[in-house]
């Protein structure tokens, strides 16, 4: 395909063969870009990079090859990133040849960003590797370098010499310009363009929701940065990508890039990050033993058993204080002392629950207060080697029932020398957790407070300075270890009882302790507002005698809520109580006299205090309590309401009587409660002259205005007499008074009455049939009207028909007025 030249050396002249294929590429590339022929341009692209990927050249200039094909790609990239084509469906289309078939990332920058990126990873081994190998090299002597420029013809390059006041070139040999080539490629920063790239890759990715393939760029920028020694950037893009792995379930893959992390970590001097990342790296499902070198694996090491048993021994030498390891000499700020305590925080989302794994199951849902109920806690613990604990801490949400679990293994000096005292002490005959196998330990609980009781979590010291705090998992809701779910080991029960691990909670319900002291109401049923009403109180001794009692009685003045709805909501008054405690009454027999000087009876609005007396067990004593409402309140059922006159549907309308005219009112009273009432009087009281209507049922409006003011009407009830309710509580028999405001209304003149009168003659045939007359009249005048009388005469039979005076007149309700 290329003839041999005689002019150029071998190297010299391969590299102008590719300076030249570039530029054509270039240019056919444009132009197939500016025609729309995308298909056409990532076709040719192929068939270029193909041609030349092969003419690498002799091994120490092998990297100039790798160079120029980085080049082309990111070339293409950017043709491809300015260009305005797009490829609307793929799939659609025919891609590429059958010899040379082509994906989708292929029409996309993205792909040839990070493969520019990648052949200039692939130039920089290269170079460090001819550096290495050159003998002729020499890092002080750059001045033969430095007059190498490029010649007037594409792709080549010479010496410039100067001869007096002229320039003269000189071609180079092969070595020169070998010599000149490694010299020029140690001055480039490839690392920074390594990065530059990516970054256009990852963004350009992150764009199109390709999250997978966005990482994989994001963690070779991030290999980068680590290379550069610039561990903030290089950790901070690592905690994205081992988010996403650690969803995924890439365990090989997540083992790597905590390799990165926990190396950071060490460099930064982060002993908490630093266990953290190894103890994840020691509990991850790889038991692949020597599969992969150590020259291809990351700092991590490979991803075998052996190195997880490694990472295990490592990480509990350096949190007991033992011999540093040799992975970590050089580290002197990674230390776990009593000044520099270490504590691991496990919740339920952590990536560590395969470290440690805490459930507890409650033997019983619901338990008595003060009396023993069985718990049970297992452990769990995926590490390759037994880890010993040597202590436990149990913490509830009531911390009063807290326990420690010591080793007895360890004997009993640390049990002295602990920092909490407060808590019970338990032992276990062993702490020592097996991978891959439940640890479970079963004890008491008692609770003296009534409510909820859960476990919250689970401490365990494992050396003086390093504990591990657990967030406590009920085995019926614990999710399963998302790494290890999928693995080939034994399944166990977080407990014995395979029922209790289906159903187990963390938390149980304490139940109220049985009452020593009985305290029962009795009443007759709601209470009627204004009324004083019974509550019968009884004070009954059940485990001891009551000795100097006093009961305390406070009326709450219920606001508010969905547990009533009165008729009317009546405005907020600080000043103002709508119950009221109007008396306590004893025993009957009992008066004031019985009662000794160290006896108590205080009585306010809503409060009050009486002594009770001795009483034996099981003996009882009862008073009364007399009570009042103002106003409907959650306590009753309904209080005794009057019927309103039915307003207009406009409320700004108010009804309208005729003045100087008698108008009917008419009133009732009706009882919404579940009681029989006696209705002693009703009265209308004006405000004006104070007279008492009683029993009035007209109204003769004598002043003319537009808002007039009716009254008041009085109610005098009370309860039947005799009523008593089942406990045989007998209501008061008081007589109650209640007011009720009458509607507003407005005076207006009487309108004009005319009536068309006149006598009318009709004669009409009825034949085993009827006739019925229709009149049509208009009222101009409410109250009662005369009807026109009509008179009937049979002429055949001589008889006549006269209505009567009753049935010839009607009343007539007043209109709506209409304005």
């Amino acid at each position: 395909m290329v003839a041999i030249s005689t002019r150029l050396p071998p190297i010299q002249r391969l590299l102008e063969i590719r300076t030249v294929a570039e530029h054509l590429h270039f240019k056919i590339s444009t132009l197939l870009l500016h025609g729309g022929n995308l298909i056409e341009a990532v076709t040719w692209f192929h068939q270029h990079s193909a041609s030349y990927k092969n003419l690498v050249g002799p091994p120490k200039v092998i990297f100039l090859h790798w160079e120029w094909l980085s080049r082309q790609f990111l070339v293409f990239a950017e043709l491809l990133d300015s260009s305005s084509v797009t490829l609307q469906s793929v799939s659609s289309l025919p891609l590429g040849t059958a010899e040379q078939p082509l994906t989708e990332w292929e029409f996309h920058p993205a792909y040839y960003y990070q493969s520019a990126a990648q052949y200039l990873k692939e130039k920089r081994s290269a170079l460090e590797l001819a550096v290495s190998i050159s003998e002729t090299f020499n890092e002080n002597d750059d001045g033969s370098a430095e007059s190498v420029v490029p010649s007037i013809y594409v792709g080549q390059f010479a010496r410039l010499l100067e001869q007096g006041d002229d320039l003269a070139m000189q071609f180079l040999t092969d070595d020169e310009f070998t010599h000149y080539a490694i010299a020029e490629g140690k001055m480039l920063q490839d690392s920074f363009e390594i990065v530059a790239l990516l970054k256009k890759s990852h963004e350009t990715y992150s764009n199109l929701k390709v999250q997978r393939v966005g990482s994989l760029c994001a963690f070779e920028i991030a290999r980068e940065y680590f290379s550069l020694g610039d561990f903030s950037n290089a950790k901070q893009l690592f905690d994205g990508i081992v988010d996403l792995y650690r969803k995924e379930g890439w365990a090989t893959l997540l083992w790597e890039v905590l390799g990165y992390l926990q190396e950071c970590s060490r460099k930064q001097g982060a002993v908490k990050e630093f266990v953290e990342f190894s103890l994840e790296m020691a509990a991850l499902p790889l038991s692949t033993v020597g599969s992969i070198q150590s020259s291809k694996c990351g700092p991590g090491g490979p991803a075998s058993l052996e190195q997880r048993d490694m990472i295990q021994r490592e990480i509990f030498a350096l949190v007991s204080g033992e011999a540093r390891p040799i992975s970590l000499e050089g580290t002197d700020d990674l230390k776990v002392t009593g000044d520099n305590t270490l504590h691991i925080e496990i919740d339920l989302v952590s990536p560590l629950r395969s470290v440690l794994l805490a459930s507890v199951a409650f033997h019983e849902q619901i338990i008595k207060s003060g009396v023993p109920s069985l718990i049970t806690l297992s452990l769990l613990s995926q590490l390759p080697l037994s880890i010993e604990i040597d202590q436990l801490e149990v913490q509830f949400n009531q911390s009063e029932c807290n326990f420690i679990i010591m080793n007895a293994q360890k004997g009993s000096l640390q049990a002295v020398s602990g920092e909490r005292h407060d808590h019970r002490m338990e032992s276990a005959p062993s702490l020592v957790l097996v991978t891959n196998k439940w640890l479970h330990l079963t004890y008491d609980i008692k609770s003296k407070q009534s409510g909820k009781l859960e476990c919250i979590s689970v401490i365990a010291k494992m050396e003086p300075n390093f504990t591990i705090c657990c967030r406590a998992e009920s085995p019926a809701s614990m999710d399963d270890l998302p790494l290890w779910k999928f693995e080939d080991c034994v399944k166990t029960f977080p407990t014995k009882d395979p029922a209790l691990s289906f159903s187990g909670q963390k938390a149980a319900l304490v139940e109220e302790p049985d009452p020593q002291v009985d305290v029962t109401f009795g009443a007759s049923g709601p209470a009627l507002v204004g009324e004083r009403f019974l509550v019968s109180v009884t004070i009954t001794s059940r485990e001891h005698a009551i000795y100097a009692g006093e009961m305390k009685i406070n009326l709450v003045d219920v606001r508010g809520g969905g547990l009533f709805s009165p008729r009317e909501s009546e405005p907020f008054s600080m000043g103002s109580h709508h119950v009221e405690l109007l008396g306590i009454v004893g025993p009957e027999g009992e008066d004031e006299s019985q009662r000794g000087p160290d006896k108590i009876k205080k009585i306010q609005q809503s409060f009050g205090l009486v002594s009770v007396p001795f009483l034996n067990i099981g003996e009882s004593w009862s008073c009364k309590l007399e009570i009042m409402w103002h106003q409907p309140k959650p306590v009753m059922l309904d209080s005794l309401l009057l019927s309103r006159i039915k307003p207009v549907p406009d409320s700004d309308q108010l009804a309208s009587l005729s003045l100087h005219e008698t108008t009917a009112l008419v009133l009732n009273a009706t009882n919404c409660s579940e009681f029989t009432l006696q209705l002693l009087s009703m009265a209308i009281e004006v405000d004006d002259n104070g007279e008492d209507f009683k029993k009035v049922f007209t109204v003769i409006p004598q002043v003319d205005s537009s808002k007039l003011r009716l009254g008041t009407v009085h109610l005098k009830w009370k309860r039947h007499s005799g009523s008593e309710d089942r406990s045989g509580l007998t209501v008061t028999d008081a007589q109650v008074l209640t007011k009720h405001e009458l509607p507003n209304v407005h005076i207006e003149l009487s309108p004009l009455s005319f009536v068309l009168s006149g006598s009318h003659n009709d004669t009409v045939f009825v034949s085993k049939s009827e006739h019925i007359l229709y009149y049509k009249m208009v009222p101009l005048a409410s109250g009662l009207q005369q009807l026109p009388r009509i008179s009937l005469t049979s002429v055949r039979y001589s008889a006549q028909f006269q209505p009567s005076i009753a049935a010839s007149t009607v009343f007539i309700v007043p209109s709506k007025p209409r304005c």
